[in-house]
């Protein structure tokens, strides 16, 4: 048993991986956050500790004799990945072994902006293992969870969902012109889980870029999956790149994305750009990631889109 220390524990996906390590019933778990505990008892097995991520001090203790950091912290509220930075350092005082950055996506992120604290945390890291690897981690990039596809229908215990650019539900898609063979990495978030579960058990050293590829296959391959799933065309629209790199999004329609750490305003405003960003991004091929652990792990089985997709608009309206 080793004690795991998850920062930004109350998010989502990490509330998925902690299902998931609770379930393992192997380790001490201790959960960071920026909330205030629950009145009751969170579960059992898992200690929770209020905490702003700014004084290294309390960092330094609350990490006392933990082996692995796991991070989910947003960035929007942090401003240069401060949080980021100073766990880093805390980690380091207190001689945590290994440790994931808030990472959980992408591997190139030159189309999407809003990841920037990311960049700033690799770039950190690096420069603390120039001379000698002095904290072992991992960017683990899983590319996007298949699970979006099925909004508005949860398809996850934790997960919450937003529509994107290729919306199952409406029979419709967005993309840039020629983007149609572009490749793209789908992973649900059950698998994600589980490899991240996996790899916190994992015995050997663990990559610095970790990507975990459920299903990788075209935009062409994914709308047709679309179309067997909810039994008809898609109204697919082609926009040019160059508006979209202005942050123009000339459709019909726009996603209605959203986050639990931005109000409904903020994703008002930001909406375009997220969706140019994306929109670009698919058809550089950015969503698209590595295998790392699918090759550490061979025995693995991961659910295909497809099927994962198929099931799930089974029977829906």
């Amino acid at each position: 048993m080793v004690k795991i220390a998850i920062a930004g524990g109350g998010s989502n996906v990490a509330l998925e991986v902690i299902d998931v390590l609770c379930a393992a019933q192997k380790h001490d778990i201790l959960l960071l956050s920026r909330k205030d505990a629950p009145k009751d008892e969170f579960r059992a097995g898992v200690r929770w500790a209020k905490t702003d991520y700014q004084d290294t001090d309390e960092l330094v203790q609350l990490l006392d004799g933990a082996h692995t950091l796991l991070s989910f912290t947003d960035f929007q509220p942090d401003s240069g990945a401060i949080s980021q930075r100073n766990l880093i350092d805390a980690a380091i005082r207190a001689g945590v072994t290994r440790f994931a950055p808030s990472e959980w996506a992408l591997l190139h992120l030159e189309h999407t902006p809003w990841y920037a604290g990311k960049i700033e945390t690799r770039k950190y890291l690096e420069q603390v293992n120039k001379d000698e690897k002095t904290l072992e981690y991992c960017i683990f990039v899983p590319g996007l969870f298949t699970n979006y596809f099925t909004y508005p229908y949860p398809s996850a215990d934790r997960l919450s969902l937003f529509e994107l650019h290729i919306d199952f539900n409406n029979r419709r898609a967005l993309g840039v012109e020629g983007d149609e063979e572009a490749r793209i990495t789908l992973t649900t978030v059950q698998d994600f889980a589980n490899i991240v579960g996996k790899a916190v058990e994992y015995v050997g050293a663990w990559p610095v870029v970790g990507g975990i590829k459920g299903t990788e296959l075209s935009v062409a391959e994914l709308l047709a999956i679309g179309e067997e799933a909810r039994g008809g065309r898609f109204k697919v629209e082609r926009l040019k790149a160059e508006d979209l790199r202005s942050g123009k999004v000339n459709g019909s329609w726009l996603p209605t994305v959203g986050h639990h750490s931005v109000s409904p305003e903020q994703w008002q405003a930001f909406a375009p750009v997220m969706n140019a960003g994306m929109l670009l991004a698919t058809a550089a091929g950015a969503l698209n990631v590595s295998d790392e652990w699918n090759r550490l792990l061979p025995d693995y089985q991961f659910t295909q889109a497809g099927d994962f997709l198929t099931e799930a608009w089974r029977d829906k309206p």
